[in-house]
């Protein structure tokens, strides 16, 4: 019996073209002979549409949207053993959303209620780590090294602005970077120079979301490192962006092309021994499970700074958390299947819990 796999994308979310771009990769590396996959797709506007089951991998990111002529639940019913067919129910679902609608918890608290297996990472660890206030307070509790950041959300800033400019100006350096605390893939962001450039960096911020740090820019070499597992993650090899623009934007990353990459890193022993130490440490703090991509500051005197996790990293070939797999020699289509391995095993440990104070 194949397992039935449910490919969940789209998204009510910015990112949603590079959920759909996830989406058609993953689809071309399933291994066809074990799954039986069925595309579930959600429109910007929120819907949910469940497609017939993929013979083999999707030709195009359109292909993925499905046409008018698929009849579509407008719910989460598509998730739904249909009534008298126990062969109905999905087996696992693989969550391939960015963003906030997806990759923030929410999602994977529908699929816990639900009682489904899914891959990547629980509710707890997905909303702290798409909440970048919340996950750097957890950082802090770890013991990290963190980047000087002042954090606030938008009823602050019509109320004090003039007072939280001087915050900022008094607690961090320029430049400072301007980020919606609740949104990846560089969206929102933008580096300021000065007073003006940082008051409408606030206000583009606050496009995205309600909630945005500033953080401290800081001059030093920029790698990342992968991290897979459960109760016992292991590392990948390091590496390192180059991008060729003033920072590693959303363009830098999905569009223009303009970002160079070091596979692997140049670092020493000891240093890549540090980097694997505190990559493990965030993905425990954050209970974790899964994969996540660490990403941290290294400086010329190799102190290490974490500045992130992400819970749902860029997932196709070339995006940096499969490409680091490659490089340490798992392949593409061997992480897809590890990661719905290690989605069955958590599953299968959680099912072991007692549900009552008797234990019956």
């Amino acid at each position: 019996m194949k397992i039935k796999l449910g490919l969940l994308y789209g998204g009510k979310s910015a990112e949603h073209e590079v959920s759909l771009l996830t989406a058609r990769a993953v689809s071309q590396a399933i291994n066809f002979e074990k799954y039986e996959v069925y595309p579930i797709y959600i429109t910007k506007t929120g819907e949910w549409i469940k497609g017939s089951v993929l013979t083999g991998p999707a030709e195009s990111v359109e292909t993925l949207k499905f046409g008018e002529a698929v009849s579509k639940p407008n719910n989460i019913s598509s998730f739904l053993p249909v009534e008298g067919n126990d062969d109905s129910q999905l087996d696992v679902i693989f969550p391939l959303l960015h963003g906030p609608n997806g990759e923030d918890g929410t999602v994977q608290g529908l699929l816990e209620v639900l009682n489904l297996p899914y891959v990547g990472n629980g509710v707890l660890a997905s909303a702290a780590g798409m909440d970048k206030v919340v996950m750097k307070q957890l950082f802090e509790i770890a013991g990290l090294s963190q980047v000087p950041y002042v954090h606030f959300i938008r009823k602050e800033w019509k109320s004090n602005q003039e007072t939280l400019i001087q915050k900022m100006e008094e607690s961090l350096k320029w430049p400072m970077f301007v980020k919606p605390a609740n949104l990846g893939s560089s969206v929102g962001i933008t580096k300021a120079t000065n007073r003006e450039e940082l008051i409408k960096a606030v206000e583009l911020a606050f496009k995205y979301d309600r909630k945005i740090i500033v953080e401290q820019g800081i001059k030093a070499r920029e790698l990342e490192m992968s991290v897979l597992g459960n109760d016992n993650p292991r590392c990948s090899i390091a590496g390192e962006v180059l991008p060729t623009k003033d920072f590693y934007d959303y363009e830098a990353k999905y569009e223009d092309g303009t970002t160079n990459y070091a596979i692997p890193a140049v670092v020493s022993a000891d240093l890549l021994e540090r980097m694997e130490d505190a990559a493990i440490r965030a993905f425990k703090v954050l209970d974790c499970s899964g994969l996540v991509r660490a990403d941290f500051f290294v400086t010329d005197e190799e102190e290490i700074i974490i500045n992130e996790v992400n819970t749902m990293p860029g997932f196709t070939p070339i995006s940096m958390y499969p490409k680091l797999w490659i490089e340490s020699g798992l392949s593409y289509s061997g992480l897809i299947e590890e990661l719905i391995m290690l989605a069955l095993e958590r599953y299968e440990e959680k099912q072991q819990l007692e549900h009552s104070k008797d234990g019956e």
